[in-house]
């Protein structure tokens, strides 16, 4: 199946869980990159791959406009529901792909993209879409969650990320998205590193698998490496599997 398939069948029925999320809605993340946008008030907005609308939502009193893009019809939906409730009229929500937006070149002042590159299965195309319609100058916020450096750490991650959610493509490393946005012609302004605490049972939850699904996570999680289950600070209480620590990253770019 196309992975683009893959993504719109897995968040279709995923949708009001990102909504309601904690780390998607509450996230210290998305408080940052309302500071680093650096706003005037008169911004043309939009955020690819809005998912539940929460970067969209805390940029619309800020802005002039905000257009949220999605994929899947019934996470703009949600994503709509969400921003509505909470007032804000200066939103429109448009059905697209990220890596072939249906917009104008040189059309926003800001671009935005919070905790979903992981599913693109070509970001670079992504990365040429973003600097299209951005205009002269314009600003590219980037946040997502990374793989190490290390090739055995993200073998790992990228394999845990890809059992627990068959939409996952691939978590890149911090110094492959930095060499693929300063080769497209973006400047690097600013970089976070950021640390995430996922927390095994909702995480798996999230993405509605079985009892025996989360059984075999918890197994091949088990069954890593002590080098891994000390970089990714593992926490198991009698065999089960408690939590684990990811890594995001924050970054400011411009064109």
């Amino acid at each position: 199946m196309d992975i683009k398939k893959d993504v719109q069948k897995q968040f279709g029925r995923s949708s009001d869980h990102y909504v309601t999320s904690t780390g998607h809605r509450k996230g210290g993340d998305l408080n940052k990159l309302v500071e680093m946008a650096r706003l005037k008030g008169k911004e043309e907005v939009l955020d690819v791959a809005t998912g539940g609308g929460h970067m969209a939502n805390a940029l619309a009193p800020l802005v002039q406009n905000v257009t949220a893009l999605d994929l899947t019809p019934e996470m703009l939906s949600a994503a709509e529901k969400f921003i509505k409730g909470n007032g804000h009229e200066n939103v429109v929500f448009v059905e697209g792909d990220a890596e072939k937006m249906p917009f104008p070149d040189e059309t926003f002042d800001l671009v935005t993209c919070r905790i979903a590159p992981h599913h693109f299965p070509n970001i670079d195309h992504f990365i040429s879409e973003v600097y299209r319609v951005l205009n002269h100058g314009g600003t590219f916020l980037l946040d997502d969650n990374v793989a190490p450096e290390n090739d055995e750490f993200d073998q790992f991650y990228n394999t845990l990320e890809k059992v627990r959610d068959y939409s996952h493509y691939r978590a890149w490393k911090k110094s492959e998205w930095l060499q693929k946005l300063e080769l497209k012609g973006f400047e690097i302004q600013e970089l976070h590193r950021f640390e995430k605490q996922f927390e095994f049972e909702s995480w798996c939850n999230r993405m509605h698998l079985s009892d025996s699904q989360k059984a075999d996570l918890n197994e091949f999680i088990l069954k890593s490496s002590e080098k891994v289950k000390q970089k990714f600070r593992i926490q198991i209480t009698d065999t089960q599997i408690t939590s684990f620590l990811g890594e995001a990253i924050l970054v400011r770019a411009t064109k």
